[in-house]
């Protein structure tokens, strides 16, 4: 039996190895012809050439990974031993800088290569859309870099905007006046806002303006300049909505729209705007799209094992 000795050199080995060696469990579970034991500052494994030669390659990817973010957690161990190469995983170290520092001291930055390579787009382009499942960050990703380009005075004001589909629920019946029945609908983006922005300022910024939540149907007729615009939920907009807000674009604006088309809202037979926009817009010059996946979830990890249940149940239809 073939023997490979991996020593770990400027790396403390508990931060690599994970608490209660779960790195390593989660290695195991990827070269399962493999005998690996970790020991020291030393990783051992026992097993053919040609395995061996695959595991030492792919363990000098998550240890460059490690030197390069000092972190190593199941989602990075996952994209780097599933890609192809670095460049699948790997983007710019700009994009994995600090985006904000949020309420309390809290680091807000990408998490996953994904997320990054958002993060990237929307420096290098004035439209992107981001497309992805629940939970993989497209939404706060986004609220951040806005909060971002306001503190930093790139732009004047931030607007915030979500197509009012009633999503099974009739918001006629809902208690309470048209901003008492919406706000619940557009607490997700609430929500992020309060992580980002303390109360008392956040308060004044939505008092003067200065960030604005509204629904889709209020963009009508306005011109959007010198403004971050997140069009949330994309995929619930129609033909007429989604070409309404693309047109409102002014100058010095960002627009990022997010979506997932798998969870369309509408009702039967009415075309998704953001569906059909993504076909159209697809060659267009100047506009970015940005792809996210079940290995982008960062909340609990049965989140992304739903997404993939239902994936195969989607796939029948």
């Amino acid at each position: 039996m073939n023997e490979l000795i991996i020593e770990l050199e400027e790396i403390a080995p508990k931060d690599f190895f994970g608490d209660h060696n779960v790195n390593i469990e989660l290695l195991k579970k990827y070269f399962p012809k493999l005998k690996i034991v970790a020991r020291g500052n030393k990783i051992k494994a026992y097993g053919d050439e040609d395995l061996l030669e695959e595991f030492d390659k792919r363990m000098t990817l998550l240890t460059e990974h490690f030197a390069k973010y000092n972190r190593l957690d199941e989602n990075a161990i996952e994209r780097v031993l599933t890609s192809e190469s670095s460049e699948d995983y790997a983007t710019s170290e700009k994009s994995n800088e600090v985006i904000v520092h949020g309420v309390g001291g809290k680091i807000i930055k990408p998490q996953t290569a994904n997320q990054r390579k958002l993060v990237e787009s929307m420096r290098k382009h004035d439209m992107v859309f981001a497309i992805g499942p629940a939970g993989t960050g497209k939404t706060y990703t986004g609220v951040a870099l806005a909060v971002k380009a306001l503190k930093n005075k790139e732009v004047k004001r931030i607007i915030l905007t979500r197509p009012a589909v009633e999503a099974g629920e009739n918001l006629g019946f809902l208690p309470g006046d048209l901003k008492e029945k919406l706000d619940p609908y557009m607490q997700p983006l609430y929500d992020a806002l309060r992580d980002m922005i303390p109360a008392e300022k956040l308060a004044q910024f939505l008092e003067n303006g200065t960030i604005q939540i509204a629904p889709l149907a209020f963009m009508r007729g306005r011109t959007l300049d010198n403004a971050f615009v997140i069009l949330d939920e994309g995929q619930n907009t129609t033909h007429n909505q989604m070409k309404m807000f693309l047109t409102r674009m002014g100058k010095n604006a960002k627009f990022l729209l997010t979506g997932d088309p798998g969870q369309v809202d509408l009702p039967r037979r009415t075309t998704s705007g953001l569906k059909e926009a993504l076909l159209i817009l697809r060659n267009v010059e100047g506009i970015g799209i940005v792809y996210l996946d079940e290995t982008d979830v960062i909340r609990h990890k049965l989140v992304r094992k739903i997404i993939e249940a239902y994936k195969e149940i989607d796939s029948i239809d």
